[in-house]
């Protein structure tokens, strides 16, 4: 016995699917356009670092008449990029694997043992990532006048390692709290002692949160201006952002070298996201789907 085919529920389901691709095409659409001017900023960064003074100010959006190639080796010797770059370079990575160690420890204790303080010491951290940095700035300069470290590559690695601590824990915890707890039972049987744990298993496993840590504090690193200005003083020991200030006096600002050590400076955060993109995609999804 044959059945004939409801037209009323085929329209339906035709209806529900030309719905949905147009819901699909409308996402897109959005998608595409918060991408074009999440991007501009950036093309019109790179476009106004070819242009001069003038025609940075008479065409402020069109592309350079004439492109000054050399504007960017004039802004490297200017502003000593060469030196700031190395410092940026030293104080950053220091400051990240120092952060990521301290971070990953802590985050697999917390993670993975119960103890009394436990909660207290999560508060603690959480609570650590309300205080606003930039408000501690006159405490931290006079810290380090006392201890002597004014003008010293620890005079940025020690904050930078302290304030970036809290989201770190908080990350690579969530992350590291998804793991079955067979896999420790079946290291613990094999004989691996909480050293060969956490390096053997904890840490590979935890890749992509570490990603994550790692990508946004080289970003605060990298970029941050402030602690360097309070902190740091000794030329030889300027960082990147520090060495643009260079190009801006009490008369007026030089913006088209100002531009092209900007982008100078920018290249390296572009590449080290292009890089741990994938990764950072799953460590901010860390924790929010359990098994």
């Amino acid at each position: 016995m044959h059945t004939q085919p409801n037209p009323i529920s085929s329209s339906a389901r035709g209806g529900s699917i030309v719905i949905r691709k147009a819901g699909s095409g409308v996402t897109r659409l959005l998608l595409t356009i918060y991408a074009l001017l999440t991007l501009y900023p950036l093309f019109w960064l790179f476009v106004s670092a070819f242009k001069d003074n003038q025609e940075f100010f008479s065409r402020p959006f069109g592309l350079p008449s004439t492109w000054h190639f050399d504007n960017f080796s004039r802004a490297w010797k200017v502003a000593g990029m060469d030196i700031a770059l190395m410092n940026s370079v030293i104080v950053t990575f220091i400051s990240l694997i120092l952060t990521v160690l301290i971070g990953s420890l802590a985050a697999f204790i917390l993670s993975r043992f119960q103890f009394r303080l436990k909660g207290a010491i999560m508060g603690i951290f959480l609570i650590g990532m309300l205080i606003p940095v930039h408000s501690t700035l006159v405490p931290l300069f006079i810290m380090m006048k006392e201890m002597a470290l004014l003008d010293t590559y620890p005079a940025l690695i020690l904050p930078y390692i302290a304030f970036e601590l809290p989201i770190a824990i908080f990350i690579i915890s969530a992350y590291m709290s998804t793991f079955p707890k067979e896999l420790e039972e079946a290291a613990t049987v094999d004989g691996s002692g909480y050293w060969s744990i956490f390096f053997r298993i904890m840490l590979p496993l935890s890749l992509p949160a570490i990603s994550t840590v790692a990508v946004l504090g080289f970003l605060r690193f990298w970029n941050d201006f402030a602690f360097p200005l309070v902190l740091i003083n000794k030329p030889s020991l300027k960082t990147l952002p520090l060495s643009l200030s260079i190009f801006a006096d009490g008369y007026g600002t030089d913006y088209s070298l100002t531009l092209a050590a900007l982008a100078i400076s920018v290249i390296p955060t572009i590449i080290i996201y292009l890089i741990f993109q994938e990764q950072i995609m799953k460590g901010m999804l860390a924790g929010s789907v359990k098994g």
